[in-house]
């Protein structure tokens, strides 16, 4: 009978409650048509339409060294990258298929120069990997809600598919990763749907292997859910194959993730920068920079972790709108970083305000950060701190002190802390200014 390790689990996770902020990267053939990475479901390609594209994949611009100094400036701790996506292309030097990048124009091994780049900058690495595969002659296609050949009665027939045969593939090639390439700090399977989940995937015996060749690594939940899924773990009934962390795609919970007890469960919410995780030469619709920071302050909050995806186009190169938004995050991280790694929600601490009007709060230890989106047109209320408790506050940005207001404006409101930030009309920092504020 599974028993589940409450010490050995929360050691394993320290790391990642501590980063915060990752970084996805969804590359593959898909880059090349350039509609994203669903491409060969949504349009029901075949094998022989979808093969011009490995015939042509050839990232001439791939440097796997700049993606990790931009990760880098971008100030992400980790970043995670697709192994394999569901067309079954693989980026890795695999003996289970030639359908791998060391077998096209390109000839090299981009998991090994991903893991050997990112690792270099000092970044914590992982890997996707989709435990569905539209490649594979034995993968279910005539019928599965997903497989490009669902409505094809005679391509997609299941009559000479053998399920358990892609199954040993499938287990072997998570095998190769985690024997081939060095420790590896997170493993991100994908997907789990229909019947198509928990044992169906031989869970169990895929856990104890990946937990004998990566002790460390800590896994994601989906080997038993979809992305909007808790899981076991937050049943307080866990499996062998539990996740270590829940994974709410493109959507951050209203409020902190717990579990059935209660208690606080860890969460990391995964979002495109634009609409798409693969590339999509027509996909415009990215998101803000300032959007993005008020997000990933947002999942600190709750206690949660944010990873945002880069979908490199065919060359290799990540798109210029992206790089923007990743610098000017960078940026701002690089003042105000303390707010965001090592920290967590407000409550469990010395005080517990609630959520303020003007913004965000994020504490580490004693330590609160008020997270100002607005200004608060005089000296800032801050609800829930009491004025004799608190020791001394500061601008995160630059160390400055900030005193708390003595002005008549608030004399009626004696048991609310106020902060002078002097007479600015506007925030020094427009997208977030951040106050660190130390209690007793």
């Amino acid at each position: 009978m599974y028993r589940f390790d409450r010490e050995r689990y929360d050691e394993r996770m320290k790391w990642f409650v501590n980063d915060r902020f990752g970084m996805f990267i969804h590359f593959g053939l898909y880059a090349i048509p350039a509609r994203g990475e669903w491409v060969m479901s949504i349009e029901e390609m075949d094998e022989t339409a979808y093969a011009r594209y490995f015939d042509q994949f050839d990232p001439t611009a791939f440097d796997a060294r700049a993606w990790a100094r931009s990760a880098r400036s971008a100030g992400v701790r980790y970043a995670v990258l697709t192994a394999k996506h569901h067309d079954g292309f693989c980026l890795y030097d695999t003996a289970t298929t030639d359908f791998k990048s060391t077998c096209t124009h390109l000839g090299r091994d981009i998991v090994a120069e991903f893991l050997e780049a990112f690792r270099a900058e000092g970044i914590r690495v992982g890997l996707y990997y989709s435990l569905i595969d539209w490649h594979h002659p034995d993968f279910p296609q005539f019928g599965d809600r997903q497989a490009p050949l669902r409505r094809d009665s005679l391509r997609g027939a299941n009559t000479h598919r053998v399920f358990s045969r892609y199954l040993d593939f499938m287990h072997e090639q998570v095998r190769e990763l985690c024997e081939n390439y060095g420790a590896l700090d997170l493993l991100w399977f994908d997907f789990s749907y229909d019947e198509l989940r928990g044992e169906a995937w031989r869970a169990t015996d895929l856990m104890n292997m990946v937990r004998s060749l990566q002790p460390g690594v800590i896994v994601n939940n989906r080997l038993e859910v979809s992305g909007e899924g808790l899981g076991s773990l937050a049943a307080c009934a866990p499996t062998a194959y539990h996740g270590d962390f829940v994974t709410p795609e493109q959507i951050i919970p209203p409020r902190g993730l717990v579990d059935a007890h209660g208690d606080p469960l860890v969460w990391e919410a995964c979002l495109t920068l634009n609409d798409n995780w693969g590339y999509c030469a027509t996909d415009l619709n990215y998101k803000s920079a300032s959007l993005i920071i008020h997000k990933l302050v947002e999942c600190v909050s709750k206690g949660g972790n944010m990873i945002v995806n880069v979908g490199p186009d065919a060359t290799g190169r990540f798109p210029e709108p992206s790089m923007r938004i990743l610098e000017t995050v960078g940026s701002w991280l690089a003042r105000n970083g303390e707010s965001v790694y090592g920290c967590g929600p407000s409550q469990g601490g010395p005080i517990e305000p609630e959520r303020p009007e003007w913004g965000r709060i994020t504490r580490d230890g004693d330590t609160y950060f008020a997270h100002l989106y607005e200004s608060a047109l005089g000296p800032v209320p801050l609800l829930g701190f009491p004025p004799d408790r608190i020791a001394a506050m500061r601008r995160v940005a630059d160390g400055s002190e900030v005193r708390q207001s003595e002005s008549w404006t608030h004399s009626d409101y004696p048991d609310i802390a106020f902060a002078d930030l002097g007479p600015l009309a506007e925030l020094p920092d427009s997208i977030d200014t951040v106050i660190g504020v130390n209690v007793v």
